[in-house]
């Protein structure tokens, strides 16, 4: 019973933790708030101009994003990689704590520790019991394929006017300006995830885990005009073509919490005995999350896995290969591996330590466009961005201990570090938890 109230109490705390309403006064999505740090003026488009607009000028909409499709690209990558990120945190193992079998009607342990923290070993809980849970984890998402949130650059080139001057860009002199828009992101994620494992008997484990998700966002953007000459200016903010203003703000910020990706896992062990035990997942991530306020990533993905564990004395190594395939349009599938060893260091403490690794197959998901090539009056080469272009791989280390604690319950407390930066990243994400078997 004392156990049982701790556990209770976590989940308690849990979803206390991230709270209930979305703290945005309107009900604009969060998704949409990206395209605020875009909007500059009261024009109502991406990246129009209000002073040109104003000026009655005919170049308020050169920089539209619509017309520059591969930096919107990139605006959709950022914003569909922070509801995959919400999607694809590691859960923790299903078979946590100590380990059964039957043997003549009694339970014989099969483990001889606590269990990893993500990884998977091939040990199932046994028939007819239960591990329940819940854990808070924190994210603070730091870098866009190694460049940090506070520091992404965009820049947009201008569009080669149909009918004016010599095709390619640069004639008029006009098409030689350039609109640099620089982005300080912040997006934070509280996840507070409800999980539950089932022995249907001595080799098949049912799972679910329930995640409730906060994701908050802040946003700051300014935009400068390199205007490329000319005593007076064609493309600006405020002011007139003979004083114009080049310089615009932009900020935004807004939060909401739901019910993430639902999942649901299976394992069957197919070989246990003292030395080596092997074992096969399925694992299904749900779309009930909300692709449009990052709790989710919107599309269903599945993963299947191959596990294989062995114990030599107390230490219990464990190796996990296997294969993500993600559903809509720019998710990309991606191999999987994780490696690693749960170790007790006393009798009611285990340490357990893995490396997480995903390995993005066919082409990236963001394609970096090429550099934009101004012809007159001089040729000259334009970056579009300073995020780089390279595969979204991704190798994290992950260090934990779980704690026997005097009423039952588990307490899991862990760090996951990048090692390989790839996508969207954190250079921390901390998980603590409870656990309990019955």
């Amino acid at each position: 019973m004392p156990g049982r109230r701790a556990a209770s109490t976590l989940v308690l705390v849990a979803v206390l933790a991230a709270p209930r309403e979305a703290q945005s006064q309107t009900h604009m999505h969060l998704r949409d708030r990206i395209r605020e740090l875009f909007s500059f003026g009261s024009c109502g488009q991406p990246l129009c101009l209000d002073g040109s607009v104003s000026a009655a000028n005919g170049h308020g909409d050169h920089f539209l994003p619509e017309l520059i499709a591969s930096n919107s690209a990139i605006i959709g990558f950022l914003t569909d990689a922070i509801g995959v990120n919400a999607s694809n945190l590691p859960l923790s193992a299903s078979s946590s704590g100590q380990t059964f079998k039957f043997v003549g009607g009694l339970p014989v342990k099969t483990s001889a520790s606590l269990g990893p923290v993500y990884g998977e070993r091939a040990q199932t809980v046994g028939r007819g019991r239960f591990v329940v849970g819940a854990n808070i984890t924190g994210v603070k998402f730091s870098s866009l394929r190694g460049v940090p949130l506070e520091k992404l650059v965009l820049n947009f080139t201008h569009d080669d006017v149909d009918g004016v001057g010599r095709p390619g860009l640069g004639d008029p002199e006009k098409e030689n300006d350039i609109l640099q828009v620089r982005l300080d992101l912040g997006v934070n994620l509280l996840v507070s995830t409800f999980f539950a494992t089932y022995g249907v008997n001595d080799a098949v484990d049912l799972s679910i885990a329930v995640p409730l998700v906060h994701t908050s966002l802040t946003g700051r953007s300014t935009a400068q005009l390199y205007p490329f000459g000319g005593p007076t200016a064609v493309h600006f903010f405020t002011g007139s073509p003979e004083n114009p203003g080049l310089i615009a703000n932009a900020a935004t910020f807004g939060s909401a919490t739901s019910v993430g990706d639902i999942a649901l896992r299976l394992k069957a062990n197919v070989r246990s005995d003292e030395r080596l035990g092997v074992a096969l997942m399925a694992d299904a991530r749900l779309p009930t999350g909300s692709e449009e306020d990052f709790t989710g990533a919107g599309h269903l993905a599945l993963r299947g896995l191959a596990i294989a564990s062995g114990r030599f004395g107390d230490f219990s190594p464990h190796l996990n290969v296997g294969y993500m395939v993600r559903a809509g349009s720019g998710r990309k599938d991606a191999l999987l591996a994780t490696a690693g060893f749960d170790q007790p260091v006393s009798g009611w403490a285990t340490m357990s330590v893995d490396v997480l690794s995903e390995w993005e197959t066919g082409a990236s998901a963001l394609q970096i466009p090429e550099p934009v090539t101004l012809i007159y009056p001089f040729v000259r080469t334009v970056e579009p961005t300073n995020i780089p272009a390279l595969k979204d791989h991704r190798v994290s280390g992950s260090f934990g201990f779980k704690f026997r604690t005097p009423g039952g319950p588990i307490l899991v407390t862990n760090a996951l570090v990048p090692l390989r930066r790839g996508g969207l990243q954190s250079n921390l994400v901390w998980t603590v938890g409870l656990d309990m078997n019955f």
